[in-house]
């Protein structure tokens, strides 16, 4: 058996054990120790496995993820998530369908703050859809409205997954933030815009609430300041140059630690619980890269990436075209594996190609352009029917709303996504201007 048919076989296993619902660490990781040891043998894989560890996990980039994960348990319990959702339903609660625009507001302010996008969406749950219900929303409109609004969480920076991108392809931390800020503004703005229309076309769905005083609106600002400032503070830091990611990431986590503690939101025993939510979740983390630094080095040695990548150039096929059915891989892919497992599984592979085509850009814009491209295409297929985890997510947390009221819900946000998308592909300056001006 050739190396790349070896390699192939290798994936057709993983696919298996994915259906099979073995964790995908465990899968990649146990499929690319069999496979390597197919090819270079036992005591070779196991030498190799004897550093594999020490070797990714003693990186300091990698400290930025604890850090992050911390910053946003923090945040949760600093109560900042209500506080965000209620200053944006106080200002613009009584516009048309205004309490889903708060919450599409609110989403993005505290994945800003939280990076993740499963977290974002259960954590608004919990404080929006109760008062949606209450006022009078309907429930596919609701759902709807948090399972595309926590898709946010992994966009706007800081985001773990953009993160691990930017270590997978070689590229600054800080470049990949600057390029998602502008895309994760404009999916903010086309979820509200998304909204007025469904709104305007079925105005029963989103009934309108009275305008509160002045008053109201600046007190709810000011309970919000302190989520403001620390956005501010941690990611203007790291544009400016006066944090590394990682130092933001420990400002961050300190700033919203020290904000719970003052609004007496913290104790020993949610302090200790905050602790154990964060080494939990960087283990299974770690263990995921673990699994795909081990399986992507069993395709290194297959040569599987560069025989694919450089078949598809060979055919010297549209780069657009190319291009269109990777995402298309990336938003069927998303509908049933984590945006995370499937970006540390799939870059190896897509990058080359990507990098390899004719764009019209320098090699490092189009490995920037592409992240961005990959990571929202990717948080699309978490709201795309018939999967979607963050809608199964919304849905166990939400059971009174029936899955496809959910479903229809959904549908003008995903329209709203692939209008985004051609923009971005189209006009790849949208994405990377922030990052020409500043760096």
């Amino acid at each position: 058996m050739s190396a790349q048919t070896l390699g192939l076989c290798g994936f057709a296993v993983l696919l298996v054990f994915m259906m099979l619902r073995v964790p995908i660490g465990l899968a990649m990781l146990a499929v690319g120790a069999a496979g390597s040891a197919m090819i270079i043998g036992v005591p070779g894989t196991l030498s190799a496995f004897e550093n594999l560890p020490y070797e990714n996990f003693s990186s300091h980039t990698l400290s930025i993820i604890p850090l992050f994960l911390l910053m946003g348990q923090f945040a949760s319990h600093a109560g900042l998530s209500g506080a965000l959702f209620q200053a944006a339903s106080e200002w613009f609660g009584h516009r048309r369908g205004g309490l889903a625009i708060s919450t599409i507001g609110a989403c993005g302010a505290f994945g800003a703050i939280c990076g993740s996008s499963l977290a974002t969406a259960a954590t608004m749950t919990q404080v929006a859809l109760p008062e949606m219900e209450r006022r009078g929303y309907a429930g596919g409109l609701s759902t709807g409205a948090l399972a595309a609004g926590g898709t946010l969480g992994i966009l706007i920076p800081p985001s773990i997954v953009l993160v691990i991108y930017a270590i997978l392809a070689e590229e600054n931390i800080n470049e990949m933030f600057a390029a998602a800020l502008v895309p994760g503004v404009l999916a903010a703005l086309g979820y509200m815009l998304a909204i007025s229309v469904y709104a305007r076309l079925y105005p029963d769905s989103a009934p309108r609430l009275d305008k509160a005083p002045m008053r109201r609106r600046l007190a709810a600002v000011l309970k919000v300041w302190p989520a403001a400032a620390i956005f501010i503070v941690v990611i203007g830091g790291i544009y400016v140059g006066i944090f590394t990611p990682t130092e933001a990431a420990a400002v961050g986590a300190a700033s919203t630690g020290l904000l719970a503690l003052v609004q007496g939101r913290m104790n020993a025993t949610l302090l200790a619980r905050c602790l154990a939510y964060t080494a939990i979740t960087t283990a299974m983390i770690f263990f995921i890269i673990l699994g795909a630094e081990q399986f992507n080095s069993f395709l290194a040695l297959t040569q599987l990436p560069q025989d694919v990548a450089g078949w598809i150039i060979g055919l010297e096929a549209s780069p657009w075209l190319v291009l269109a059915g990777i995402l298309l891989c990336y938003l069927v892919l998303g509908c049933f594996m984590d945006s995370l497992s499937m970006i540390l599984l799939t870059v190896p592979i897509f990058l080359p190609i990507i990098v390899g085509l004719d764009f019209g850009l320098p090699a490092s814009e189009v490995s920037i352009w592409f992240g961005i491209l990959a990571v929202i295409v990717v948080e699309v297929g978490l709201i795309t029917p018939p999967v979607g985890l963050n809608i199964f997510v919304i849905h166990s947390m939400a059971p009174q709303v029936p899955l496809k009221e959910t479903f229809k819900g959904i549908v003008p946000f995903l329209v709203s996504d692939v209008i985004r998308v051609a923009i971005l592909v189209a006009f790849p300056a949208i994405t990377l201007w922030f990052v020409r001006f500043l760096y």
